[in-house]
């Protein structure tokens, strides 16, 4: 009987170090990722490098950039153009904290500035622009957020840099702020450009 019990106290012993082991491998991944110095806010973009998914959205009704109609958004609007693509609601309280960075960033001669409202209501939106500025060239609305799932959006806002021939060339999570724009969307911006200012 003692020889029985030695081999199930061990295998007992064995089973109850297997959940123990499995954490501490755990722990200590989740350290070193700690400890790597990378920015853990920075959520990579599979579609870095890649070609823009298609845009073909409904025009937001009623919008007006400089007295005029503002066009839907579609690939037209972006193909041939360095341009910085931004996804945006009314209802979003970070969206209304970098409106006017995207204000800012229109005023670049060297950027075309549009945008996909998202999940909005078209009354909401444009009384959200009305308020705080029209920055963008184009609009599309995405009422069911179709389009931000081909863009690969976790939560708004977020923007992309896309090149004139349709590459995404730099996507920015949560909203700009004036130190992102200065370290990492202007550099990206001279770097397309072939450093032309």
């Amino acid at each position: 009987m003692n020889e029985a019990a030695g081999p199930s106290k061990a295998r007992r012993i064995l089973i109850a170090a297997i959940p123990l082991a499995l954490f501490a491998a755990l722990a200590a991944i989740f350290l070193s990722q700690l400890l790597s110095g990378k920015d853990t806010s920075i959520i990579p973009s599979a579609l870095i490098g890649k070609p823009a998914p298609t845009l073909a959205l409904a025009p937001l009704e009623g919008a007006i950039r400089a007295g005029q109609p503002v066009p839907a958004l579609d690939t037209a609007a972006i193909r041939g153009k360095l341009t910085l693509v931004n996804v945006w609601a009314s209802w979003c309280v970070p969206c209304r904290q970098e409106h006017p960075i995207i204000l800012g960033l229109a005023q670049d001669p060297r950027l075309n500035v549009v945008g996909i409202n998202y999940k909005d209501k078209n009354d909401a939106a444009l009384a959200f622009l009305g308020e705080l500025g029209n920055p963008f060239r184009a609009i599309g609305v995405d009422p069911r957020g179709a389009a931000a799932i081909d863009w690969g959006v976790y939560g708004i806002p977020e923007s992309f840099l896309v090149a004139p021939d349709g590459t995404i060339l730099f996507k920015q999570v949560g909203p700009f702020t004036d130190d992102a724009v200065r370290n990492k969307l202007l550099p990206r911006i001279e770097e397309a450009l072939g450093g032309k200012i």
